[in-house]
């Protein structure tokens, strides 16, 4: 008589890990010190411009004039430097639904050629209607 075992019992394979979860994003304002004195910038240290056309958080900059001072868009929460008031971050929305990070009121921007951290190339230009400047951590722009 043959010896009947029972099959053996089949091998499951572990569930795949679940990948790990990405920090969620966040955009930083932060103070760097420039020639010009104490300024913001981003995250990396690019120097922020306010327009001076722009007497409240609705943004006046589209088509050429946001092609040369691009804007400053949030991507997740955004979240203040050393230096830099919580409670004077704020945002508006741009026509396209994108955010766009605000100062004290104030939408900010970039310089198209500001390209290295606390590089400061236009500040206080009169271009497209107004004057551009760089933004101290009070809020005020700087002349």
């Amino acid at each position: 008589m043959e010896n009947a075992s029972a099959p053996a019992p089949e091998k499951r394979a572990k569930p795949a890990a679940a990948p790990p979860k990405k920090a969620g994003r966040s955009t930083f304002v932060k103070v760097r010190k420039t020639s010009y004195g104490r300024i913001l910038t981003d995250g990396k240290g690019r120097a922020l411009y306010l327009f001076t056309r722009e007497s409240t958080k609705a943004p006046a900059c589209y088509g050429k004039c946001a092609e040369a001072w691009p804007p400053f868009y949030a991507k997740g929460k955004v979240k203040a430097g050393n230096g830099v008031k919580q409670g004077a971050i704020g945002v508006t929305t741009r026509r396209g639904r994108r955010a766009q990070v605000t100062y004290n009121g104030h939408p900010l921007y970039y310089y198209v050629t500001d390209r290295a951290p606390g590089q400061v190339t236009c500040q206080n230009v009169a271009e497209y209607g107004g004057t551009w400047l760089v933004v101290a951590p009070s809020g005020r722009p700087v002349h």
